[in-house]
């Protein structure tokens, strides 16, 4: 049985379709701005006064609020009144199993990063799999809390099969939808290159991941610079299993062309049907950049880590050194939007994901329209760009389940217990990496001619002969 409503019965019908359960089998948001996406100009586009209707992981459809539209039985009505419906933001590199480090590098480098909190530090041995485990969930509560609904995760806190196996565990238990991307690597611990390769192909067949559609694997490598046996096995293993994404760090200029574009190229693994995500490129060339479109594959930028750790620092100096006064904005509001969902989703080739269309992964974040820093908006993409903040993300839907509900998280666990047993393992960690060394960072870098190690200028705000540190 179905039921056909006109505006003014929709929202009559608003307190009597009320629901708490976790899920429905059919969802409509009614009555608010709908950010959707026009395949001609390549713009978001906003419908006010629009509804957008959910039937299972789906959207099944978008209409203007005073249509006549047929709904299924029993569909929870959402009143999205004043509000402004976006697609889940996609996040293309993310390492959640080191949520347990937060404030310790508050004033780090991507140089001390690699020598003090990368995959191949102490990390190995310190990390348990429950920490792995609550790390990697509380991790991901956070970006669920903030509209994001897909990530790619670079997963290499793949130290043993307990902790990798943990790992995934915590990833199917937050009810992100995630591109796991299991890390290769040469590891000081024990835990070979031919045990992580058996712990994939276990991996590959566990229940609980084949048992669900949010959660795919895929593989991640660094290495792919040294022509050897390990290299041989991941390009074997990109062209033979159904991976969902590849994806390696790559920077070039002064720390190197490991995993360029270019070895790719020659590996052949830019012209297959797996997308090869490649993670910061901020001395990326042009002849790298222009196989990337010759072969519509992708970088992941990450803004935010890229101001912290300064890998691009010297490109900032010649800017400053150039005074000119520019006439434009360098990037728009839509630019940036269509970034954070729409090229996230070509990256991973999921065209089903970051955009609200008929169809598409019911994949939805709710922005309150009305909170202090977002009232009197006009433009839905600006308003999200550049006043929102998590604390106006009303709900957040991944595959048509919520994650979360009037601003509150909606998960499968024990908040409280899981916060617990993190704080815990956190403790310890924190304790561990406080009490170590730093590591020493003279004479030239990683063993590179010509690549220094150097002070950066720092900034003081206090008068005297202090540092600011």
């Amino acid at each position: 049985m179905s039921r056909s409503l006109r505006t003014g019965q929709i929202l009559v019908g608003l307190a009597s379709f009320s629901a708490t359960a976790l899920c429905a089998n059919s969802t409509l948001f009614h009555g608010g701005t709908i950010i959707t996406f026009d395949e001609a100009s390549q713009l978001p586009v906003a419908l006010h006064g629009s509804s957008l209707l959910v039937t299972g992981d789906s959207i099944a459809k978008i209409f203007e609020s005073s249509d006549n539209v047929t709904l299924p039985t029993g569909t929870e009505i959402i009143d999205v009144a004043g509000k402004i419906v976006s697609p889940g933001f996609i996040d293309t590199h993310r390492h959640s199993w080191q949520t347990a480090y937060k404030t310790l590098g508050s004033n780090t480098t991507l140089a001390e990063y690699f020598g003090r909190y990368g995959e191949f530090t102490q990390a190995g041995t310190v990390f348990r799999p429950e920490d792995i485990y609550y790390g990697t969930l509380a991790g991901l509560y956070e970006p669920l809390d903030a509209g994001v609904t897909t990530i790619l995760e670079h997963a290499h806190g793949t130290f043993s099969n307990e902790t990798s196996n943990a790992y995934l565990e915590a990833v199917i238990d937050s009810g992100v939808r995630m591109a796991f991307c299991y890390a290769f690597h040469e590891l000081s611990n024990g835990f070979s290159f031919e045990e992580q390769l058996a712990n994939f192909a276990d991996l590959m067949k566990n229940e609980r991941l084949n048992s669900q559609d949010l959660v795919q694997i895929g593989i991640a490598y660094d290495a792919f610079i040294q022509d050897n046996n390990n290299t041989r096995a991941i390009v074997n293993l990109v062209n033979s299993k159904n991976v969902s994404a590849l994806t390696m760090h790559f920077l070039g200029g002064p720390w190197g062309n490991t995993n360029s574009p270019s070895k790719l190229d020659q590996l052949g693994l830019l012209n297959g049907t797996t997308p090869v995500v490649f993670s910061h490129a901020s001395y990326v060339t042009t002849d790298d950049a222009e196989l990337l479109r010759k072969h519509d594959q992708y970088i992941s930028t990450t803004p935010e880590s890229e101001m912290h750790f300064k890998p691009a620092s010297g490109y900032r100096a010649l800017y400053l050194g150039n005074w000119n006064v520019p006439r434009n904005s360098p990037m728009s509001a839509n630019q940036a939007f269509t970034l954070a969902t729409r090229s996230g989703a070509l990256a991973l080739r999921r065209p089903d994901l970051g955009v609200l269309a008929t169809g598409n992964k019911a994949d939805i974040v709710v922005f309150d329209g009305d909170s202090p820093n977002m009232l009197g908006w006009s433009d839905p993409v600006a308003a999200v760009i550049l006043h929102s903040h998590v604390g106006d993300i009303r709900h957040v839907m991944v595959g048509g389940e919520w994650r979360k509900r009037d601003g509150q998280l909606v998960t499968k666990q024990n908040r409280t217990e899981v916060q617990t047993k993190f704080l815990d393992s956190a403790k310890r960690i924190q304790k561990i990496w406080l009490e170590t060394p730093l590591p020493e960072m003279d004479g030239e870098f990683n063993g590179m001619s010509n690549v220094d190690y150097v002070d950066a200028y720092t900034i003081d705000a206090v008068r005297g002969n202090g540092t600011g540190y």
